[in-house]
């Protein structure tokens, strides 16, 4: 059993396994570029997604003016009105050349601090300089007043509960992929955009009886999600703004199910206001390394604002993350919005749940002395068509800390050490497993991450390298002077609402951890801790968490992150997040989890389950209160 030095990459020409190459740069990208780019449809893009922090000082427009347009394209919201004085972040797509010009000597180098990939799981839909059968619509009629936000996915804008004297609310709805109907948003360069006037044309096209035929509408637009009756961006979006006398009455929930009482319309600006949606790329949301979210749901917040007049207040919903990530506030995507709420003055905030992943074994921690060692066995499922990450997180400082790392059913790898990477082919041409341990990274700025990327364990695709399906140990073994926490975080891979994609959530596993426990025991020595599993975009400092709770019984859901945490006396890195900065209901009772809102068609209701619920509910209340 043996490792391989890391190629030089196909995309970046950055050859990996020179000394201090990983150092600052994203492992993902480390990642795709040893395995060509093989969870990204096989084969390296012609323009690569990032979403880049600059350096203090530093403006877009002197980032743009410092590249050329053959290799490098800011869309232009990041320039434009709506973008707050003094940002450094903006999302960006570059070709090859861009890699030479950000290294020491380029014109680049001493404009970025930090870029992270954020390429989709399927085919580019968002390539500048692609032909688009959809011209830029035009200029926009800047929304006024208070304004609901959204970034989900499937929102029946031709619902009633998202209608108001007939007409739709939704005032700008933008689709981020290359299917569909409408203009292309000038300021972002890709997708399709909606307005109000087009939604409700349509409506009046396909009415008859005096009904509006919501079915002909979402296919007139393309729009085959909303074909199904449960959609995740529906239910959630009627919490946060649907008029919500009705589904109170009849689900006989108490006053404090919204801010103000749900039946006291009056004083429920929610319930009225305009709507700018945005329905995230699918490619994006298979993507399960979740780099690719963080380019998206940056563009998707720019469009909101690009939509809004500089007065208006806004109140953002994103019931979306990942799990794995730094837990601290100093990923990319949670330091570009903490800096926009900061600039806006307060007139934008954003809203996101904590995650459901109380119970999923996806965090361990462990502190370790000198000489001290654990075991983690990480469990990767048969049949998983995706492929699986776990990230190991370093404080500052952490430098002597060994990873050795046995595949299931192998012996063991030789044990790599800080600012090592390397990767396994177990004979083969493709790596089956890659162990990247640079001694800094662009996904976090306190300590580093070691991230463990594995192969999917089953492939339709003969051409396909698979890993083994079972546990993988992997062992850490602190050879340094001081005692170092380490947390472990499996990322997100589960199945999205109301698909079936074939992947499947990998897993930690440990003989003393108690299955039949809802919460931690202090007492209880195993590294699986429910504490910690914690939405990974959501532990900002400015925008704000949301847990879930039970309307009546126990007060905290199962699945939700709890305020105190039961858990918190363990060790943790300085800075890392654990708990919510409030709550909302997300269960009705222990034996009746969910909450009801809308289904995609008018007059139905569904139950959905999750802090997903909670958020919004939230959501309304910032909103209210605005």
């Amino acid at each position: 059993m043996s490792w391989t030095k890391l190629p030089k990459g196909s995309f970046t020409g950055i050859d990996w396994a020179k000394p201090g190459a990983t150092t600052g740069a994203d492992p993902y990208l480390v990642w795709a570029e040893a395995d060509k780019f093989a969870g990204y449809g096989g084969k390296p893009p012609r323009w690569l997604p990032v979403t880049i922090e600059l350096n203090p000082g530093v403006s877009i427009a002197q980032f743009i003016a410092a590249g050329s347009p053959l290799w490098l394209h800011v869309p232009p919201v990041y320039t434009s009105s709506a973008a707050p004085a003094g940002l450094r972040f903006c999302t960006a797509r570059v070709k090859p050349a861009f890699f030479k010009h950000i290294r020491l000597g380029g014109s680049l180098h001493a404009l970025v601090q930090r870029l992270e990939m954020g390429l989709p799981a399927g085919h580019q839909t968002d390539d500048p300089t692609a032909p688009s059968a959809a011209p830029p619509g035009a200029a926009p009629v800047l929304l006024q007043g208070k304004v609901i936000g959204q970034i989900d996915g499937g929102l029946a804008f031709a619902n009633n509960r998202f209608l108001k004297n007939g007409k739709a609310r939704t005032q700008y709805f933008w689709r981020q992929d290359g299917e569909g109907v409408g203009s292309t948003p000038a300021g972002l360069g890709y997708g399709h955009e909606l307005t109000a006037a087009q939604i409700n044309q349509a409506m009046q096209q396909n009415t008859f009886g005096g009904m509006v035929d919501e079915g002909a509408v979402y296919q007139q637009f393309k729009l085959t999600a909303l074909q199904r009756l449960l959609n995740h961006g529906t239910q959630v979006l009627d919490l946060a703004c649907g008029p919500r006398t009705l589904l109170a009455q009849v689900a006989n929930l108490p006053p404090s199910f919204d801010a103000p009482p749900s039946w006291d319309l009056a004083n429920d600006d929610a319930s009225r206001a305009n709507i700018v949606s945005v329905q995230l790329d699918w490619d994006t949301i298979r993507d399960t390394s979740g780099g690719a979210m963080n380019v998206h749901i940056l563009d998707g917040l720019m469009y909101i604002m690009s939509r809004c007049a500089l007065t208006a207040k806004i109140a953002v919903n994103l019931s979306w993350g990942t799990l794995a990530g730094p837990h601290d506030g100093s990923s990319i995507l949670e330091a570009a919005m903490d800096q926009l709420i900061a600039l806006s003055g307060k007139r934008l905030q954003i809203i996101l749940p904590v995650s459901n992943s109380y119970q999923w074994r996806t965090h361990a921690n462990a502190a370790l002395s000198k000489n001290e060692r654990v075991t983690f066995h990480w469990r990767g499922q048969p049949a998983d068509l995706s492929q699986n990450f776990l990230e190991l997180w370093l404080p500052e400082g952490a430098t002597g800390i060994e990873i050795e790392i046995t595949p299931p059913g192998r012996t063991a790898l030789p044990a790599l050490s800080f600012g090592e990477s390397r990767m396994w082919l177990d004979g083969g041409t493709q790596p089956l497993c890659a162990l990247i341990y640079p001694e800094a990274v662009a996904t976090g700025r306190n300590g580093t991450c070691a991230l463990i990327a594995v192969a999917p364990t089953f492939s339709f695709d003969d051409g396909t390298a698979t890993a083994p399906s079972g546990a993988w140990q992997i062992k850490l073994t602190n050879v340094g002077t001081g005692a170092v926490t380490i947390d472990a975080y499996v990322e997100r891979d589960d199945e999205v609402l109301a698909h079936h994609t074939g992947i499947r959530q990998s897993h930690l596993e440990d003989a003393l951890y108690d299955m039949q426990a809802l919460v931690d025991d202090p007492t209880n020595p195993t590294p699986i801790r429910r504490s910690g599993n914690f939405n990974s975009i959501a532990t900002g400092n400015k925008t704000v968490s949301v847990g879930g709770t039970r309307i009546a019984g126990p007060k905290w859901a199962n699945y939700s992150p709890q305020n105190p945490d039961p858990d918190h006396a363990r060790p943790t890195r300085p800075g890392v997040v654990k708990i919510p900065h409030t709550q909302a209901f997300s269960d009705e009772n222990a034996a009746l989890i969910g909450v009801r809102g809308a289904s995609t068609r008018s007059g139905s209701a569904v139950r959905l389950v999750g802090t997903s619920d909670a958020a919004p509910q939230v959501t309304r209340k910032v909103f209210n209160a605005m």
